[in-house]
C-alpha cells in the first residue's frame, strides 16, 4: 500500500469525494449513467445488434477520428465546441441560481467554494473551449474552400491541433470526478493561484487543460498562416481574398504572436506550484504584476482572435443577402490590420486601478478609444452594403442585426470604461462583465452562429430549418439582453464580480431574477438549435441543395458541389476578379473549353493526432497528480508520435485524373 501511495502521487480515494450539491450531483450522474448502460447493453444483446453497432465504430474511426479533411475535422471541432456550450451554460445557470436564491439567511445551493470553482470553469470554458472551437471549426471548414486550396498546408498537424484541444477540454472535465477545478477565476491570478492559498489540484487543472489546448490553437495558428499566404488559387492576390480569409489572416498573426505569451506564462505558474520556484510570489523575489501584465498581454489580443473571424463571417453574410458587393473592401482590410496592430496595445486597461501611473494610464486610454475607430468602419461599411440593396432576411441575416444591437451596446460600455476614471469605479463590478459577455455572446458567438448556418447547406448538402433558426435567434436575442443588461445596473449599484451571496438590503435581488430569466430563454434558444439539427436531418431531403449554391453566393466556395468533394475542387483555374464565383456567374458562356484534369495527391487518414493527444492527457494528469513516472511516460510518447509520425513516408495518396474527371 505505501508502494502504491508513492507510485499514484498525491491521488488518493479523496479525491473522489465530493461534498453538498456537487457531490449529490455527481453520485446522481453516475447512477443514471450506470442504468442507461446497462440498459443499452441488454437492449443491444436482446435485439441482436452488436454486428451493427461494431461497424458503425469501425466506420467513425475510419470516415472520421483518424481523417485528416479539414472538412471533416471542422465538424468535429463545432460539435465537441456544442458540447462544451452546454456545460458552459449549465454552469452559467448555476451561478444564476445561486445569486436569485442565496441572500440574506438562505445560501442557496452551492458553497461558496464550489460557487468559486463554477464561476472559474464557465469562464473557460466558453473562452477556450467554445468560441475557439466554435471559430476553429469555422475556418477548417470554409479558409480552404474560400482560396480555392485543395487541402490545408500541413494535414497531420491539422489533426493533431483537434485532438490536443481535445484532450484539454477532457482533463477539464475530468476536474468534475477526480480532485477539484480552480477557484481563482478564469485567469487564476497570483498569489491567489499560488500554492501557499490554492494547496489543491483545481489551478493545475487549468494550467494543463489550457497549455494543452492552448498549444493546439498555436500550431493550427501556424497551421493558417501558411495555408493562406501559400496555397491561393492561382491569380488570387492577397487584394483579391474573400473578406473572411482576411479576418482569419489577421486572427492567425494575433495567434502566431499572443500565444506563445500564454505558454510561457502558464510554464511559469506551473513552476512556481509544481516545483517551487518563484516568478510570481513577491515574498521570493518574484512578482505577480509581471504575470497580471503577461496574462492580459496574450488575453486582450484573446479577444479580437475571436472577434476578427466572426467579422469576416457578417462581411460574406451582409454582401450576399444584400445582393451587393461588399461597401469599402480596402478600407476593411485596413480596418482589420489596424485592429491587430493595436489589439496589442491595449492590454493595460484591464488593470487601470493597480497603480501603473497616470501617463500609463491615460496612453492605454486613448489607445483603447482609438481601436474603436476601426471597428466603427467595419460597421458603417456592413450598414452601407445594405443601403439600397435586395436585402434577404434568412437566419444568418438575423444573426447579423442581433450582433448590430448588442455589439454597439458593449462597444459603448467599452469607450466608456476606457477613461481611467470611470474604470475605478465600474472595475471588477458586474457592469464589466456585462460588457465582456456583451462583445463575446453579442459578437463572437452570434457570429459564428451565423457562420455555421450561412456554410451548413454548403458542407453537408441540405439547409438547417429557417423557422427553428428563427426561434433559437429570437430567444438568444431576448435571453441576452434580459440576462446581461440587469449586469450593467447591477454593476452601477456596486454588484461585484463572483458574488455568491448578499443581504436585501441591497436591492439587487429583482435584477438578478431578471437575469436569471435570461440566462432561462437562452436555454430555450440552445433547446431550438438542438431541435433544429434534429428535425434538419431528420427532414434533410426536403432541403437538399442540388445546385452548390443554395444562397447566391459570390465566393469560390460555392462553385463546388454540397457536399465537396475530398478534393474540394476538380480543377484550380485561375482567379480573375476578387467575388471569383459571383464574376463568373455574370459573364455567359465561355464557349465551352474542355476542363484539363490531373491527378490529385492527398493525406491518408492517420491515428497519430489521437495518440499524440492521449499521450499529452496522460501527462497532464500525471503531472497534476504528481505521478512522475507516468509523467515521463507521457513525456516519451508525445515525443516517440512525433518521431515516428515525422519518419513515415508513405503519407499521401493519389486520386486517378480519370476519376476525378468521371466524379466531376
Amino acid at each position: 500500500m505505501i508502494f502504491l501511495g508513492n507510485a499514484l502521487g498525491l491521488l488518493t480515494l479523496n479525491a473522489l469525494k465530493h461534498d453538498g450539491f456537487t457531490g449529490v450531483m455527481l453520485l446522481a450522474t453516475a447512477v443514471m449513467g450506470a442504468l442507461g448502460g446497462l440498459l443499452a447493453v441488454a437492449a443491444l444483446t436482446y435485439f441482436k445488434r452488436w454486428g451493427w453497432i461494431l461497424g458503425r465504430a469501425k466506420w467513425l474511426w475510419r470516415e472520421w477520428l483518424t481523417s485528416l479533411d479539414p472538412k471533416k475535422i471542422g465538424v468535429m471541432y463545432i460539435a465537441v465546441a456544442f458540447l462544451m456550450l452546454l456545460r458552459g451554460a449549465t454552469d452559467a445557470a448555476m451561478m444564476r441560481a445561486q445569486q436569485v436564491l442565496s441572500v440574506g439567511q438562505s445560501h442557496g445551493v452551492l458553497s461558496a467554494d464550489t460557487f468559486q470553482q463554477v464561476f472559474s470553469a464557465h469562464g473557460t470554458i466558453m473562452i477556450f473551449f467554445v468560441a475557439m472551437g466554435l471559430m476553429f471549426g469555422l475556418i477548417n471548414l470554409v479558409v480552404p474552400l474560400q482560396i480555392g486550396a485543395r487541402d490545408v498546408a500541413f494535414p497531420f498537424m491539422n489533426s493533431a491541433s483537434f485532438w490536443l484541444y481535445v484532450a484539454g477540454a477532457v482533463l477539464m472535465n475530468v476536474s468534475l470526478v477526480v480532485g477539484e477545478f480552480a477557484a481563482t477565476g478564469w485567469l487564476a491570478y497570483p498569489p491567489l493561484s499560488e500554492l501557499r492559498y490554492s494547496p489543491g489540484v483545481g489551478v493545475d487543472y487549468w494550467i494543463w487543460s489550457l497549455q494543452i489546448a492552448g498549444v493546439g490553437s498555436l500550431l493550427s495558428g501556424v497551421n493558417f498562416l501558411v495555408t493562406i499566404l501559400k496555397l491561393r488559387r492561382p491569380g488570387m492576390t492577397m487584394m483579391k481574398m474573400p473578406m473572411f480569409v482576411w479576418s482569419v489572416l489577421n486572427a492567425m498573426v494575433l495567434v502566431v504572436f499572443a500565444f506563445p505569451i500564454l505558454t510561457a506564462t502558464l510554464a511559469m505558474l506551473a513552476l512556481d506550484r509544481t516545483l517551487g520556484m518563484h516568478f510570481f510570489t513577491s515574498g521570493f523575489g518574484g512578482n505577480p504584476m509581471m504575470y497580471v501584465n503577461l496574462i492580459w498581454a496574450w488575453g486582450h489580443p484573446e479577444v479580437y482572435i475571436l472577434i476578427l473571424p466572426a467579422f469576416g463571417v457578417f462581411s460574406e453574410v451582409v454582401a450576399t443577402f444584400s445582393s451587393k458587393r461588399l461597401f469599402g473592401y480596402k478600407s476593411m482590410v485596413w480596418a482589420l490590420g489596424s485592429i491587430t496592430f493595436l489589439s496589442f496595445l491595449v492590454w493595460l486597461h484591464h488593470f487601470f486601478t493597480m497603480g501603473a501611473g497616470a501617463n500609463v494610464n491615460a496612453f492605454f486610454g486613448i489607445m483603447t478609444m482609438v481601436i474603436a475607430i476601426p471597428t466603427g468602419v467595419k460597421v458603417f461599411n456592413w450598414l452601407f452594403t445594405m443601403y439600397r440593396g435586395r436585402i434577404r432576411f434568412t437566419t444568418p441575416m438575423l444573426w447579423f442585426l442581433g450582433f448590430v444591437v448588442t455589439f454597439t451596446l458593449g462597444g459603448m460600455a467599452g469607450v466608456l470604461m476606457a477613461v481611467p476614471s470611470v474604470d475605478f469605479q465600474l472595475h471588477n463590478s458586474l457592469f464589466l462583465v456585462a460588457h465582456f459577455h456583451t462583445m463575446i455572446v453579442g459578437g463572437v458567438i452570434f457570429g459564428l452562429f451565423a457562420g455555421i448556418t450561412y456554410w451548413f447547406p454548403k458542407i453537408f448538402g441540405f439547409r438547417l430549418n429557417e423557422r427553428l433558426g428563427r426561434y433559437a435567434f429570437w430567444c438568444w436575442l431576448t435571453g441576452f439582453l434580459l440576462a446581461f443588461v440587469p449586469l450593467y445596473i447591477l454593476g452601477m449599484m456596486g454588484a461585484t464580480r463572483r458574488l455568491d451571496h448578499y443581504e436585501p438590503s441591497t436591492g439587487w435581488r429583482g435584477l438578478f431574477i431578471v437575469a436569471g430569466v435570461g440566462v432561462c430563454v437562452i436555454g430555450l434558444g440552445i433547446g431550438f438549435q438542438i431541435l433544429q439539427m434534429i428535425v434538419s436531418v431528420w427532414r434533410r431531403k426536403e432541403n437538399l441543395d442540388m445546385t452548390g449554391d443554395p444562397w447566391g453566393g459570390r465566393t469560390l466556395e460555392w462553385s463546388t458541389t454540397s457536399p465537396p468533394p475530398v478534393y474540394n475542387f476538380a480543377t484550380l483555374d485561375a482567379v480573375t476578379e476578387r467575388d471569383a464565383f459571383w464574376a463568373s456567374k455574370q459573364k455567359k458562356a465561355s464557349g465551352g473549353r474542355k476542363p484539363h484534369y490531373t491527378d490529385i495527391a492527398l493525406p491518408k487518414n492517420s491515428a497519430m493526432g489521437i495518440i499524440l493527444a492521449g499521450f499529452a492527457f496522460v501527462l497532464g494528469f500525471a503531472v497534476i497528480w504528481h505521478i512522475w513516472w507516468l509523467a515521463v511516460v507521457g513525456l516519451l510518447g508525445v515525443i516517440a508520435t512525433i518521431i515516428i509520425r515525422t519518419s513515415t513516408d508513405d503519407s499521401e495518396y493519389t486520386i486517378p485524373a480519370a476519376k476525378v474527371e468521371e466524379a466531376a
